[in-house]
């Protein structure tokens, strides 16, 4: 073993290239007859670890690379900033899609029986296809999924944003002038998305006077947005190995989702229909106030309700 083995000269712990049956076939031309299954204990036994593959490397442009760090410490101030002020701190993005109908779904459940579900997964059979798009309050430790019953579209995002507003925002703060909002650089809401950023100034900003900060993660960067582990990651421990058979199961895990730390979440049931490729005029977005910041500009913008006013003469 020990021409194939390298370690760790801290913590002791050992590896080898070496596979447990091309071990287990050394051993027997020696006359010891062991199986693989012996010699992987042996080896957990003398400190000898498995490794896996780690998701580390990131296939972004030269230019996104040469940049990511700048992006995450600017967010890391502006997050800063909002929170010591009191003002609120978004992170938005939609969860997979998920098939309502009697389909697997991952994970395993403390169950007297499992629970047979369909041999396929074919999104024919699904009585819905869902798009749980989220509100997650990072400074409250509250989540928001409406979750839709059409496409997954710019419009849909901004309209929960507003709706959020108006359920929970306007009443948890209540001297709010500014918001914060951390988004992906894709999807619905991306940073080059037009229609985003024309539904934030439309249904968001302009009407509730508020100026909306948005900041976007790099490409490839959307496993770092407070979403994913902080409320996604949650939601799909809570149904783990049940299958969403309704919608109002679907609703009901979502609602029942709860941490130590003190998360809670609330759902909500949009059936409006959204259909795709509505894009704003250039006239449209000419009238957009889009303050892009110093910094980065194409993912980091406000778009500000006062300058707004000021275009107007107010």
């Amino acid at each position: 073993m020990q021409p194939a083995t390298a370690g760790d000269p801290i913590t002791g712990l050992k590896w080898t290239r070496k596979t447990t049956i091309k071990v287990s076939e050394e051993l027997h031309k020696l006359g010891i007859e062991v199986g693989a299954r012996t010699v992987a204990r042996l080896l957990d036994e003398l400190d000898y670890r498995l490794r896996v593959n780690h998701k580390k490397l990131s296939r972004g442009s030269a230019r996104v690379r040469s940049v990511r760090d700048q992006q995450f410490l600017y967010i890391e101030e502006m997050r800063r900033c909002f929170a010591e002020r009191g003002l609120p701190v978004l992170s938005v993005d939609t969860k997979k899609k998920e098939l309502i109908g009697c389909f697997k779904n991952p994970g395993a459940a403390w169950t007297k029986l499992a629970t047979p579900v369909n041999d396929h997964d074919f999104r024919s059979d699904a009585k819905y296809i869902t798009s749980p798009n989220a509100v997650f309050d990072t400074v409250a430790n509250r989540g928001h999924v409406f979750v839709g019953i059409s496409h997954d579209t710019p419009g849909f995002a901004t309209d929960n944003l507003a709706r959020w507003w108006e359920i929970e925002g306007r009443t948890r703060y209540p001297k709010a002038d500014k918001l914060l909002i951390l988004a992906d650089s894709g999807g619905s809401n991306g940073s080059r998305c037009s229609a985003w950023k024309h539904g934030l100034a439309t249904k968001l900003c302009l009407p509730n006077q508020l100026d909306v900060t948005v900041c976007h993660y790099p490409p490839g960067a959307s496993k770092w947005n407070p979403i994913e582990h902080r409320l996604f990651s949650q939601i799909s421990k809570n149904w783990a190995g049940e299958p969403l058979t309704s919608l109002e199961k679907m609703l009901k895990f979502i609602r029942t989702t709860k941490t130590s730390t003190g998360l809670k979440v609330r759902a909500t049931l949009v059936r409006r229909k959204y259909p795709k490729g509505i894009k704003p005029t250039s006239t449209e977005m000419a009238a957009v106030p889009l303050l892009p910041h110093d910094v980065l500009p194409e993912w980091n913008y406000t778009i500000a309700a006062r300058a707004q006013a000021l275009r107007n003469g107010n």
